[in-house]
């Protein structure tokens, strides 16, 4: 077997943080999860922050443990997260403040105000990108409309992966990928779109230069190497979004396809040459975001497991100690096909109590009410698997083929009765696996950065050699084919 090396895989969700070691040889690779850690955003007054220096300080402990176990074999480290949210540096390079988080109530009402300013489908027009009131662009626009100071000190703009790595190198960088989610950002010209800038007063000075994923952005400064004991590794951004690190590493050969990373998202699409940026696609709600190796992701974002997640902190709240595995049992033994949710619903967004939530949007629509903990999971599961099928039809429309196949990654995957949902639901086979799509993609995506992998496809090819998945065939047909019709009814009453 050949020497290995390894790299140092940062990878951040909105609910944790893994440090993650990979070593390679050549033609696979392996993985070992050094360090693990909560991300707990942090209210503060009426503004929901994420604790940007506690998640610095643990990838320092992650680095740490990362020596400890691997010593000089580790030679680059590299750091994806969630889109759109970002810090300011002023221009002695110190943060400004604390990011804040995307589900902050601050984009509440924005898109009505943002549309009379430049129209839905011209914003559509200049980013290809889904209108989400999440979005950099409406966090922007909802600043400069309170008046924020920020604007005056501001010198740049810096997404939360570039955040982290400018923490350990001084570098200040952007690449394609996390850049893409912003709706600020014009990937057919691969520059920040001047129009959407200008129209919605965003200073353009603090836009960062955006550099193609898979760079060496630097290597680690000085004092970092001093505090931790550290050699001089380089740092890469492999793709700071999550998704185009979790997409690179779809063990698929071929195009005819569907991906879907699925964890508190779900992210389904498909992998094209260059945006697709016409009425369907703004009709179907639709993103082009960058990928890795100058693809494009052609997706929709889906609201994944965050209600299920947050019907397990609302039952913790109340005294319940439950695992996602007691939570998924309730739900397979509850009676199916009882109650859907369209997962996107905006009562889903950020509620008090999700359980409550979803009840009421069941009430809402005309459907049973779920009562027990097994129904209330069961209704966002089918509701979500439904909503695959809502999705990967309308890509097969835009895509002009037949998609038989579900390339199914991510933390989801460990929700056996989702794959099963998802296969019977959507009508296709889903290909579960591997499980840490997003950490193998920003390992990989560090060796191509340094030349240990050619292209793409050598990429896919050590995921197929380095990891196990578990087929899923379609079953239950007709009666999720029953099920649908009403769910498509359901989406039609729903505000969205």
């Amino acid at each position: 077997m050949a020497e290995r090396i390894a790299f140092l895989a940062f990878d951040m969700g909105a609910e944790s943080g893994r440090a993650i070691v990979g070593a390679f040889d050549g033609s696979k690779v392996e993985l070992e999860e050094v360090h693990r850690f909560a991300n707990e955003p942090v209210m503060i007054g009426n503004t929901l922050h994420w604790d940007i220096l506690r998640l610095f300080h643990e990838t320092k402990k992650g680095l740490a443990a990362a020596i400890q176990r691997r010593g000089e074999s580790i030679v680059s480290l590299g750091v994806d997260t969630w889109g759109v949210d970002f810090g300011f540096l002023d221009k002695h390079g110190n943060l400004l403040s604390n990011p804040v988080h995307y589900r902050d109530k601050r984009t509440d009402g924005i898109l009505e105000k943002a549309f009379k300013v430049m129209p839905r489908a011209e914003v559509f027009g200049h980013t290809g990108i889904q209108i989400m009131q999440i979005n950099t662009l409406y966090q922007l626009f909802a600043m400069r409309l309170a008046g924020s100071v920020l604007f005056d000190v501001a010198d740049t703009l810096l997404f939360i992966p570039g955040l982290l790595m400018y923490f350990y190198t001084g570098v200040r960088n952007c690449d394609s990928t996390i850049a893409s989610t912003s709706q600020i950002y014009d990937l057919r010209s691969r520059s920040w779109s001047g129009p959407v800038v200008q129209a919605f007063g965003i200073p353009a000075h603090v836009l960062p230069q955006v550099t193609d994923a898979g760079a060496i952005v630097g290597e680690l400064a000085p004092l970092v190497r001093r505090e931790l004991g550290a050699p001089a590794l380089k740092v890469v951004t492999p793709g700071g979004h999550d998704t185009a690190c979790a997409v690179a590493s779809v063990p698929a050969v071929g195009s005819d396809y569907i991906y879907l990373s699925c964890g508190t998202w779900s992210l389904m699409g498909i992998e094209e040459g260059s945006p697709i940026i016409n009425e369907v696609t703004e009709e179907f709600s639709f993103t082009n975001e960058g990928g890795v190796c100058n693809t494009v992701r052609l997706l929709k974002n889906i609201a994944g497991l965050w209600p299920v997640q947050e019907c397990r902190r609302a039952w913790e709240r109340e005294g319940a100690r439950l695992d996602y595995g007691e939570i998924t049992a309730e739900a397979s033994a509850a009676a199916p096909f009882s109650a859907f949710i369209d997962p996107d619903d905006p009562a889903f967004l950020n509620p008090p109590h999700m359980p409550t939530a979803i009840q009421d949007f069941c009430r809402r629509t005309g459907q049973k009410v779920p009562q027990s903990r097994g129904e209330i999971v069961r209704a966002a599961l089918e509701g979500l698997a439904l909503k695959y099928r809502f999705v990967a039809d309308r890509l097969e429309r835009v895509a002009g083929r037949r998609l038989d196949t579900i390339h199914m990654v991510g933390g989801g995957i460990n929700n056996k009765l989702l794959c099963r949902m998802a296969a019977g639901a959507s009508g296709r086979r889903v290909i579960a696996g591997p499980a840490e799509a997003t950490a193998i993609g920003n390992v990989l995506m560090q060796a191509m950065a340094l030349g240990e992998i050619g292209t793409l496809g050598e990429l896919r090819e050590v995921v197929r050699n380095s990891f196990a998945t578990e087929v899923y065939e379609p079953s239950d047909t007709e009666a999720w084919d029953a099920a649908y019709e009403r769910f498509t009814g359901i989406l039609n009453q729903s505000s969205r």
